[in-house]
């Protein structure tokens, strides 16, 4: 019986190999995109011009209303004791100072919190959303060192606060795994990213390298990073009977619900999250243990509940991307083709979540080369749950793989740009699979001729402007076009010609519910102010993560299936009499507020006709999206090449980037004024990870010990330099609206430029980030 689990695994990976290769050599017409999006084709509504945000005015009026600000009658607040060891039990603790204290109305901990599940972690389940799989303060026992091991509900969030610091503790502690060297020297295991093994080989990298004309052999290592959106996380939750009310800030209403439901054991219609605003979530906005809590304070208490964490309690219950240790091996002969490229490693991870840093995932396709290496190991310690940060293995692996090809570029006495290109893959470098669309080229030489990239100097050092070092780098950024299963969308049509249409889907400040406003009016032929589009509610269709840069692609061919659906259902109402009778809906497109044959628009009968003439007020219609084959079908990818200058100041060390351009290959930009703050937003976070964030965490104790921004160091004002941005726009076919996803890429290789200016500059390569100014001295 023991070899029935390890049987199964095998068959189902049988399976799954089979169905992957069927979907790679099946006709393209079969695979969604495999027919371009009619929208790709010429200009439609407002489609491809700069819209303001619509949500923008209730924003500066201070209209909109974040997940701490919604206001219920006989609200409580909370505040949190969290622990001080990394692994052990808790001997003894006493809450009597706290629940006398003057507000208080309950104080809970393990002894006396409802019986719960363990949360169900991420992407164990279609709509499972828990960032760790750890029960929520059901025993004594302690994981990691800032586990809430006490949650206080007082009348006001002062009084809450000042009585979690009267909870006394006293633990017996065991012995922490906390140090990383010595965890990666005693035990290491593969990592498994989403379900697939970190770990590819084609041909003996190994050999080649060691025969290649000419190498470079380097380790490159990145630090554990906090997440610091504006907005720090907080949930207003209430039980009305056996229902539960979320008010989040959440990039997944849906799992969060479904989650919640498991953890309560009540069906998942009994729980209702909202967030129709975020500030900010780069993958840090998803459920952790604070939403547990909340409900289960909530529910003792018989009141509702607003839990808001401090910016120290985020550091302390918030997981982030954690540190990575890579080395960089590339071969290449005396031309600068690529023989050998081998991209390894190790993370750590904690114990009880499944998310290594995937920090090879940009290598798999960014170059040709006759042999590849690529393997990720991961070491467990007893920490806060790592989670994704913005873009996940790409934002670090970019400054290992691009900081060696700049290596690689020197040794060989090669213009960095010209040994990119010449080593630019035909197809997938691990699948052989056709690329989507691919203008990678197209977006080097437009960015070097901008940015002045023919005034370099290539000899190091060799630029000065007073006690200025200065110099140019550059860097290739890269990021995958996903699309997770699980979309759908719902469309009410009205016959006076206004449209809702509603998907369960996430606005973070990127400005998705203004550029899918744009596309449903030109995907139904309607004019913006015609159109409403609904989101952020666990109610409406569809089960749709804000992560992988997915809800471009996810929401809009959830739109277009309900749209292709709402099509089919006005073509019978139209009946025969109508000047589209007899037209099959792939035929009929949205057109000046009706429907039209495609390529015979004077075939056109409006809405408001249509629907009087049926007697009907409205239609609805739902469609949910097909499953994401076209992922498997084609080699899908955004690119970009980022340009920087730098000066190093001779005396100090001090780094300034004065210049930093992106050239960016991402199909087509719907909308180019929330575009353009997308890429920049993702430079300037990129800039951050070169040049000053870290996160300390005492390997002694396992204690971040900077949890705040006076100690944890984020871009500011003067830290950021002018930053131009500019694109190819030229749309991918099998993508929907021609258009991937744009909002993790400029994060991308911008890291890696900057090191590369800083050695143009300087003649010193710095394989560690951040690059701080002691890295620089003399």
């Amino acid at each position: 019986m023991s070899m029935v689990p390890e049987i199964k695994n095998a068959v189902q990976g049988v399976v799954q190999a089979v169905t992957k290769k069927a979907v790679e050599i099946a006709p393209d017409s079969w695979m969604p995109g495999g027919r371009p999006d009619h929208l790709i084709r010429e200009k439609h509504g407002l489609i491809g011009t700069p819209v303001s945000r619509l949500d923008g005015p209730v924003k500066v009026a201070g209209q909109a209303r974040f997940a701490a600000e919604f206001a219920m009658d006989g609200m409580v607040y909370t505040g949190l004791a969290f622990s001080s060891i990394a692994k052990g039990r808790i001997a003894s603790l006493d809450t009597a100072a706290a629940e006398t204290a003057p507000g208080v109305v309950l104080v809970m901990t393990y002894r006396n919190a409802p019986r719960m599940a363990a949360t169900p972690l991420l992407m164990t389940a279609s709509k499972a959303g828990g960032s760790d799989d750890l029960p929520v303060m059901q025993d004594n026992r302690i994981h990691w060192n800032g586990q809430p091991i006490a949650l206080v509900l007082a009348e006001t969030q002062e009084q809450a606060d000042h009585a979690a610091t009267l909870v006394r503790v006293t633990y017996e502690a065991e012995t922490a795994e906390v140090d990383f060297g010595r965890t990666k020297a005693a035990h290491t295991e593969p990592a498994l990213f989403m379900g697939e093994p970190m770990h590819a080989e084609i041909g003996d990298a190994e050999a080649a390298l060691a025969g290649a004309a000419v190498s470079v052999d380097a380790t490159y290592r990145t630090p554990r990073h906090n997440h610091n959106a504006i907005e720090p996380h907080a949930a207003t939750m209430a039980w009305q009977g056996d229902e539960l009310i979320v008010h989040d800030a959440s990039q997944l209403v849906a799992h969060t619900a479904w989650t919640l439901a498991q953890v309560f054991g009540v069906e998942e219609t009994q729980v209702h999250v909202t967030s129709p605003y975020v500030g900010g979530g780069f993958g840090g906005k998803c459920m952790w243990q604070h939403h547990v809590l909340g409900a289960a304070a909530a529910k003792m208490a018989g009141r509702p509940v607003r839990i808001a964490l401090s910016r120290e309690a985020v550091y302390r219950l918030v997981g982030g991307r954690t540190l990575t240790e890579q080395r960089v091996a590339l071969g290449a002969d005396a031309d600068g083709h690529f023989k050998a490229i081998i991209h390894t490693g190790t993370v750590a991870m904690a114990r009880h979540n499944n998310m290594p840093e995937p920090f090879i995932l940009p290598t798999m396709s960014a170059y040709a080369s006759e042999s590849i290496t690529l393997d990720i190991q991961t070491t467990k310690l007893d920490m806060l749950a790592n989670t994704f940060m913005r873009a996940p293995g790409e934002s670090v692996g970019t400054f290992a793989i691009e900081s060696a090809v700049d290596e690689l570029a020197a040794a060989l006495a090669m213009d960095p740009i010209e040994l990119r290109i010449l080593n630019e893959p035909e197809k997938d470098p691990l699948s052989g699979i056709d690329f989507s669309s691919r203008n990678i080229v197209e977006a080097w030489r437009e960015g070097a001729e901008r940015f002045g990239w023919a005034e370099r100097n290539s000899t190091p050092r060799a630029t000065r402007d007073g006690e200025w070092l200065v110099g140019m780098g550059c860097a290739k950024a890269t990021y995958p076009y996903h699309r997770m299963p699980g979309g759908a969308a719902r469309i009410t049509l009205g016959k006076d010609g206004r449209a809702l249409v509603e998907v369960a889907a996430h606005e973070m400040g990127m400005g998705t519910s203004t550029t899918q406003t744009m596309v449903s009016a030109a995907r139904l032929g309607l004019r913006p102010d015609q159109v409403t589009f609904a989101y952020g509610d666990s109610f409406l269709p569809g089960v749709i993560l804000a992560g992988g840069s997915q809800q471009t692609a996810s929401i809009g061919i959830s739109v277009m299936a309900a749209e292709r659906a709402l099509v089919a259902e006005l073509i019978k109402l139209a009946g025969n009499d109508s000047p589209i009778a007899g037209l099959k809906p792939h035929e009929v497109v949205g057109l000046d507020g009706g429907l039209a044959k495609l390529d015979e628009p004077e075939r056109h009968e409006s809405y408001a006709s249509i629907l009087t003439r049926a007697g009907r007020d409205e239609i609805v219609a739902e469609g949910e999206a097909p499953p994401p084959l076209e992922v498997q079908h084609w080699s899908m990818h955004s690119h970009g090449a980022i340009f920087c200058e730098v000066a190093v100041n001779a005396v100090t060390g001090e780094p300034r980037v004065r210049r930093l351009l992106g050239s960016f290959d991402c199909g087509r930009i719907l909308n180019p004024k929330t575009a353009m703050s997308q890429f920049r937003g993702g430079m300037i976070m990129g800039l951050g990870l070169a040049l000053t964030e870290e996160t300390m965490f005492d390997e002694r104790s396992g204690r971040i010990m900077n949890p705040s921004l006076a100690e944890y160091h984020v871009p500011v004002h003067l830290d950021v330099p002018e930053i131009d941005v500019i694109w190819t726009d030229i749309p991918d076919p099998h993508a929907p609206m021609g258009a991937r996803g744009i909002g993790e890429i400029g994060i991308t290789g911008v890291s890696a430029a900057v090191a590369n200016a800083i050695y143009n500059a300087t003649g010193k390569r710095i394989r560690e980030a951040p690059i701080t100014l002691d890295k620089l001295l003399d």
